[in-house]
């Protein structure tokens, strides 16, 4: 059997006290527990630690050297917790977080200068992913995912929403016209998504409700390469607004079909792995995030 940290603790108190019932008091056990446990540290070392008359308790040799390490697994324990507490007053080491790409770099890395400011300790090491990656295989802390969340065994915080328009540039509206409305659309160039389908269902009321089904002539995995490509002209796209909102205020990109777009927003969740007490530097780089975005109204 091992040795206790409780055990261990009982052994230094009645020392440091002088008796069993000053151990007890300092440690706020009854007198018979302080008792019991100094009986099953003997047993298990298989020595005498202390010798008990009726006046006061001494230690033996073997009691003399076995207190020295006890005082220094203890020791040790105290500045293990003192340093945890440390890091939760000022949060440390290193933050895995991966997210799509468009959202890695228009979201969070803005934002990563002032996360650094104000928490310097924390190293980030930040990794792009199109697909919904395993957490655990890939030693991620927190994964930021668009749309409806589907892995139950997860842990999630909302963090904000953000519209998704219908977008072209206005060198492509200038070449191949406006669409006036929704069927307009299949006279021209489509760009969407490889997968899932469903991001292919664009915000368009129409004969099939409040979504319209588009077959698109470019696909790509990543909404930044969407993004590019209705940059240059090569089509109209369904973009979120967290990536576009620059390219909107510059002119960039337009909205197109405006009053056939129905008000979607896509949630904005950050997820993660939680067995115990949430890690200090996960817990404010989400408080973190979810302050500015929120406040920003992707």
């Amino acid at each position: 059997m091992k040795t206790t940290l409780e055990e261990l603790q009982a052994f230094a108190a009645v020392v440091d006290g002088g008796s069993i019932t000053a151990a007890a008091e300092q440690l706020g056990q009854t007198v018979s527990g302080i008792s019991r446990a100094l009986g099953r540290l003997e047993k298990k070392l298989d020595t005498t630690l202390l010798r008990r008359t009726t006046r006061r308790i001494e230690l033996t040799e073997e009691g003399q050297a076995f207190l020295q390490r006890t005082r220094a697994i203890l020791a040790a324990i105290d500045d293990a917790e003192e340093h945890m507490a440390a890091r939760r007053q000022q949060p440390a080491g290193r933050l895995r977080v991966n997210a799509a790409t468009p959202f890695m770099l228009h979201a969070v890395v803005p934002l990563v200068p002032a996360f650094r400011r104000a928490y310097p300790q924390i190293a980030l090491e930040l990794d792009t992913d199109e697909l919904n990656i395993d957490l655990l295989a890939r030693r991620t802390d927190v994964a930021i995912r668009i749309g409806a969340l589907q892995d139950s065994t997860l842990h999630a915080r909302a963090l904000c929403t953000s519209r998704i328009r219908v977008l072209a540039s206005p060198a492509y509206l200038a070449a191949q016209g406006r669409p006036k409305c929704v069927a307009d659309l299949a006279q021209h160039q489509l760009l969407g998504f490889t997968q899932p389908s469903a991001l292919n269902r664009w915000p368009l009321r129409g004969a099939h409700g409040d979504e319209w089904p588009v077959l698109p002539t470019i696909t790509a995995s990543s909404g930044e390469t969407l993004r590019q490509l209705a940059l240059q002209g090569a089509g109209i796209a369904c973009l979120s607004d967290f990536m576009t909102t620059a390219d909107r205020a510059r002119g960039d990109l337009v909205q197109v079909l405006a009053r056939d777009t129905v008000d979607v927003r896509q949630p904005i969740s950050a997820v993660y792995y939680r067995n115990t007490q949430l890690a200090a530097r996960i817990a404010c780089f989400l408080d973190f995030l979810a302050q500015r975005l929120g406040a920003e109204g992707l």
